[in-house]
């Protein structure tokens, strides 16, 4: 009967780094390139083959002529062996997908667009996406995503690295807002024929400072966008102070749609010529394409249902 010291040694597993020597010269029946594929040197994946053949007392490869060749034992093994570390590599780059699954992601949004549009949809995301783990900053412009940034979303308005992944969420589509009571005042017509009085006080952003000609561009109104600025006219620092002083009926201010439709439904602001593409769009940026599953793909499904 044989003793339990024996039977230990029968089950006892070879070193790891020695069955993953083996497993590379095996697949490419080569050690020299298997030397290559694990970093290592030649004599080294030759001396781990050798003292594995010595501890299973078979010779896994028959040497000829400058070339190794599979034994019948060296085959069944590197089947074994192979099958072993796929199962390995599977298992890891589970455990490495549900850790970035589990990580938290900061997204990186335009600050108005994120106070004025993201914010109060958050809790839609959170309440369908509760595992989910998604930080919010502002942020405007250019940035990088070696600084901490995992996801942004940015106007197209500003050159952006080649290897930036971009998803387009929606076109930007601008147009003036004033106060509801402030509309007979400052426009002049109704519906089709409704035109911008040349008295009408603007609002300007430092921000955007172009926003009122890209509008005049892009619609029927330019002769009245035309004008000199006026002492009437008033020029914030960011845009969603002037949408805010539109609130407060200081005058009339070049309000994109997403950043002021919830203002327009519940009637704090009122649109009396439109809305109209200004020929940007903002879009989801990465570092890569969203994967199938992924938080990006999942964030970006819902952004595009919210647009």
């Amino acid at each position: 009967m044989p003793s339990r010291a024996s039977l230990a040694d029968e089950t006892r597993l070879p070193s790891l780094l020695a069955l993953r020597c083996f497993e590379a010269a095996a697949r490419t029946e080569n050690f020299s390139r298997a030397a290559a594929e694990l970093h290592l040197t030649h004599g080294a994946i030759s001396r781990a083959v050798r003292l594995l053949e010595d501890e299973l007392g078979l010779a896994l490869f028959e040497r000829r002529n400058r070339r190794v060749f599979l034994t019948d034992a060296g085959h069944t093994l590197a089947r074994a062996v192979g099958g072993g570390l796929d199962l390995m590599r599977q298992a890891v780059s589970e455990l490495r997908a549900s850790a970035r699954q589990q990580r938290r992601w900061v997204l990186s949004c335009e600050p108005t667009l994120l106070m004025r549009w993201l914010i109060p949809r958050w809790p839609d995301f959170q309440a369908r996406h509760p595992s989910l783990d998604v930080h919010l900053v502002a942020g405007g412009g250019p940035f990088s995503f070696a600084n901490g940034i995992d996801l942004a979303i940015r106007r197209d308005d500003f050159p952006r690295p080649d290897s930036y992944h971009a998803e387009p969420l929606f076109d930007e589509q601008v147009g003036p807002v004033c106060r509801p009571d402030k509309v007979e005042a400052w426009f002049s017509g109704r519906k089709r024929n409704a035109a911008l009085k040349p008295s009408a006080p603007r609002l300007h952003t430092r921000t955007r400072p172009t926003a009122w000609q890209e509008w005049a561009a892009a619609s029927t109104q330019a002769p009245a966008a035309a004008r000199a600025a006026r002492a009437s006219d008033q020029t914030f620092d960011h845009f969603y102070f002037s949408l805010q002083a539109a609130v407060a009926g200081l005058g009339v201010a070049i309000g994109p749609w997403q950043l002021v439709r919830d203002d327009i439904a519940s009637g704090v602001l009122a649109a009396p010529l439109g809305f109209v593409e200004d020929g940007t769009r903002y879009c989801l940026l990465s570092a890569r394409e969203p994967e199938a599953g992924s938080v990006p793909e999942a964030l970006l499904a819902w952004l595009r249902g919210n647009a």
